[in-house]
């Protein structure tokens, strides 16, 4: 077995390098105990990457793909990274709304589906949407399944490195409209990088990914075992319990997700007080939702052992991430230190580089960030005149050279690590007969790190709304359940300011901070 590997230009040269480094060591295993070493999962992708080929798959073919957590589905990915094809990883819990505007905007020719998983048709949907579309996408079963040919009739690998886009993940913006954000295997291969350099694995270590893999934290974590050569253990689905056995009987020293998952692990942890429900763990990390201090302290007091916890985002996989090396104050405090290649500057709002300690807007320059949006115009508005991204998020630095951060421009809820526009639910409460107006809060939530808060004036003449009723409305609409406000607030007015009439969310936000919430 060899070390680290992160000299690579592409997301195909780093399967083929840890290959040749690591091959009989374990790479993949999943809850049912199926094993794939680096090796097989190498000769596996380029079997898959042939049969495709033959379907008539290559680099300028558009591909979709919403599909759990599995192997095939990470086999699927790097097979189609051979072939230098434009993917777009679309998560599972996306419905109707958000799959059609994706298949839609990248003109995907084929879509690959699980079937039925979980209860929900997904054939059915995908036909549904194929039916609206000028040029519907060829529909591909691939649960348990892919397709299968020679690999001698693949063509020769797409050259390492480049600009070319090669990957589109979608994510919701202060528009009702999700965004497509544009990446080429430069930019996910220097998140990865980052992370893995952040939190120090060896080859003996034994990683986890039980959040959906087409979430950027997907590639960003393969690259991280690519990069170091540890086996990870899959799960389709998170069920804590389920989940802690798993781990306990695969040995996995590192866990986590996000701040939704550090509270499950410890929700796990005391109903067994005094012995440790991961024996073998060692580091929880995670990123994608705020955590408070206090979280880190449980963890570490009652589980035993370190969170670092890290900040991304769809546009860039990782901007900042916490270590094991770190102290106590700057894991619990922070969302540590920028990662190797990624140049942070924090710009207040005259537009003036930010003194140490003081706020104003997060931007970041490097090699991960992404190569702007599918909408050109939002792609102009994304970076100021010195090349840095406009991340929207507000913190600064401190003088140990950690960030902080403290709040968002965007108007953004981040749920369980998942961005929600707020627009998009206002927009469609707003169509029920009984809704005046609406503003959508995101309110501070230990489990979440942010739960979704409606407030409703109600119309004239109208009942209040009910929360049964809201949630009807929007699962009528075809709005995915976890966009679903957790909470519903009726009140006689929203406040405005005197000169736009604007809905003043941040008093909002004040108001319903401290009460109490039984969801």
């Amino acid at each position: 077995m060899a070390g680290v590997i992160y000299d690579v230009g592409s997301m195909w040269e780093l399967v083929e390098a840890r290959a040749a480094a690591s091959g009989d060591h374990r790479m993949l295993v999943d809850e049912a105990g199926r094993e794939i070493t680096f090796g097989e999962f190498r000769d596996r992708c380029e079997v898959v990457a042939a049969g495709l080929h033959a379907m008539g798959v290559g680099p300028s073919t558009a591909v979709s793909w919403q599909l759990p957590t599995r192997i095939e589905t990470i086999v699927l990915s790097m097979a189609l990274a051979r072939l230098g094809v434009v993917q777009n990883p679309i998560i599972h819990i996306y419905r109707e709304r958000e799959v059609a505007f994706a298949l839609a905007q990248t003109g995907a020719e084929f879509f690959f589906v699980p079937g039925v998983w979980k209860g929900f048709d997904y054939v059915a949907m995908a036909d549904t949407i194929g039916a609206g579309l000028k040029r519907p996408p060829t529909v591909v079963v691939a649960y348990d399944s892919l397709p299968e040919g020679d690999p001698a009739t693949l063509p020769a690998p797409p050259p390492p490195g480049g600009e070319q886009v090669r990957w589109i993940y979608y994510t919701s913006g202060t528009t009702s409209d999700p965004k497509g954000v544009r990446h080429t295997d430069t930019t996910l291969v220097t998140g990865g990088r980052g992370l893995a350099m952040a939190v120090e694995l060896s080859e003996q270590d034994v990683g986890s990914i039980a959040f959906p893999f087409a979430h950027i934290a997907g590639p960003d974590y393969l690259v991280t075992v690519l990069a170091t050569g540890f086996s990870t253990v899959l799960l389709e689905s998170f069920v804590p319990d389920v989940a802690v056995e798993v781990f306990s009987r695969n040995g996995v020293t590192m866990a986590g997700g996000s701040t939704a998952f550090y509270m499950a692990y410890l929700n796990e942890q005391r109903k067994q007080p005094g012995k440790k429900i991961i024996p073998t763990l060692r580091l929880l990390t995670g990123g994608g939702a705020p955590m408070p201090p206090e979280i880190f302290h449980e963890v570490a007091r009652e589980i035993g052992v370190v969170v670092a916890h890290g900040y991304g985002m769809t546009e860039i996989p990782m901007i900042c991430m916490g270590s094991p090396s770190d102290s106590e104050d700057q894991l619990a405090h922070t969302v540590g230190k920028p990662v190797f290649g990624a140049e942070v500057r924090i710009v207040t709002l005259e537009e003036t580089e930010a003194a140490t300690g003081v706020d104003g807007e997060v931007r970041v320059r490097g090699a991960m960030v992404c190569k702007g949006y599918t909408d050109p115009v939002l792609s102009a508005e994304s970076f100021d005149d010195q090349g840095y991204f406009r991340t929207g998020d507000v913190g600064h630095l401190r003088p140990d050279g950690h960030v902080v951060l403290t709040g968002r421009l965007k108007d953004i809820i981040i749920r369980k690590g998942e961005n929600i526009s707020a627009k998009e639910i206002e927009d469609l409460l707003y169509t029920h007969p009984k809704v005046g107006d609406v503003a959508v809060v995101g309110l501070p939530d230990r489990e979440r790190g942010e739960r979704v808060c409606a407030v409703v004036e109600t119309a004239k003449g109208a009942e209040p709304l009910r929360f049964d009723e809201m949630v009807a409305h929007l699962r009528a609409a075809h709005h995915m359940k976890q966009k679903v406000p957790e909470q519903l607030e009726v009140v006689d007015a929203l406040p405005r300011n005197e000169t736009l009439n604007k809905v003043l969310k941040y008093k909002l936000r004040e108001e319903l901070a401290d009460k109490p919430f039984g969801g």
